[in-house]
């Protein structure tokens, strides 16, 4: 197959460089809205947060608090290496490679915020060191890194998804990262801190979670298409075997995040449960499941009232800044459909 020449399917080996004919117009536009929701780390306000953590704040919650900034301080990298070591290498369309390029990006943006999160939070370099190096010495979040790295190592020697196996392989790590690592582990870590936010707590983290939060449901968003896309073109792949490859891996992943949440809330932490917590991990599961067109497996409801005003299409900050503000306008008009 030549470089120029376009694949019949979006997971068939090659190098397509043609963007005229646009095949997947949907993920252009993916990559073109993301653009739009352009923001920076300088924009987010930490100056309460510190006398939050001095005045305000219990034993407990800042264990809560130390636990989840050093997960937060690896979780996005280990993301970012999955788009570059497997997604980009396999998604064969070019408009799909510009979202991943765009992905990557904001994994930077977001690595870069935790980095000042943890830099205004922990002032002394050892515990910094410290939390850096969780993924080594912190049981609980060593366990959530090696369910991660397990997933990412599953494809990454694949150089050709030629054989149906290796579809399957490449399929369960891109459902993994979006359904279980995004979907479960940021999604679970987001309601920590909006928790704290509903206590009046720590502003400039739920101000800065608040666009993370938008970018990571653009980025599940974006994966579940590609699976959409994958079983329009590729039904045969989506059989019982990868059925319950993708339920086994949904409930590991709900075990992972159960030990972290009794390594946070281990102290105490009124108004939040590890009881509440599985339940909501359990809500996030189903409709993570029924996205892939899967049966619900927990009908939990949602414990957490606070999460239901995370609107994902109009997210605004703790200050109340309207979504447009964070948007950078792009201007002239796309035809995604024609040829040149």
């Amino acid at each position: 197959m030549s470089a120029a020449a376009r694949p019949a399917r979006l997971l068939d080996p090659g190098l397509c460089l043609t963007l005229r004919p646009m095949t997947y117009p949907k993920f252009f536009e993916m990559y073109r809205a993301a653009i739009k929701n352009t923001w920076t780390v300088e924009e987010v306000d930490f100056s309460t947060d510190v006398g939050d953590l001095k005045k305000k704040m219990n034993d407990a919650e800042k264990h809560l608090v130390q636990r989840l900034v050093a997960f937060f301080a690896t979780g996005d990298s280990i993301v970012a290496n999955n788009v570059v070591l497997n997604l980009y290498k396999h998604l064969n369309a070019p408009e799909a490679r510009m979202y991943l390029s765009r992905q990557l990006y904001e994994e930077a943006l977001h690595v870069q915020f935790y980095l000042t999160l943890l830099d205004t939070y922990v002032p002394d370099p050892e515990d910094r060191h410290r939390a850096f190096a969780a993924v080594e010495n912190i049981p609980s979040i060593r366990k959530k890194a090696a369910f991660c790295m397990k997933w990412l190592d599953a494809t990454r020697g694949l150089e050709r998804l030629d054989a149906r196996a290796e579809r399957r392989a490449f399929l369960l790590n891109l459902i993994c990262f979006a359904a279980c690592i995004e979907g479960l582990f940021f999604f679970g870590a987001f309601a920590y801190v909006y928790f704290l936010r509903s206590r009046g707590l720590l502003h400039g983290l739920a101000a800065g979670t608040n666009w993370v939060f938008r970018d990571e449901s653009a980025h599940m968003a974006f994966a579940f298409e590609v699976v959409k896309t994958v079983r329009r073109e590729e039904p045969e792949l989506f059989d019982d075997v990868l059925s319950s490859a993708v339920v086994a891996m949904i409930e590991e992943a709900i075990d992972c995040e159960m030990q972290f949440a009794e390594d946070l809330l281990g102290e105490g932490i009124a108004g939040m449960s590890t009881r509440d917590v599985r339940r909501y991990l359990e809500f996030c599961a189903d409709q993570r499941l029924a996205t892939l067109d899967l049966p619900r497996r927990y009908k939990t409801k949602n414990p957490f009232s606070f999460m239901d005003l995370q609107d994902v299409q109009e997210v605004t900050n703790f200050f109340e800044r309207r979504a447009s503000a964070y948007q950078v306008g792009v201007s002239g008009e796309v035809v995604l459909d024609a040829a040149f």
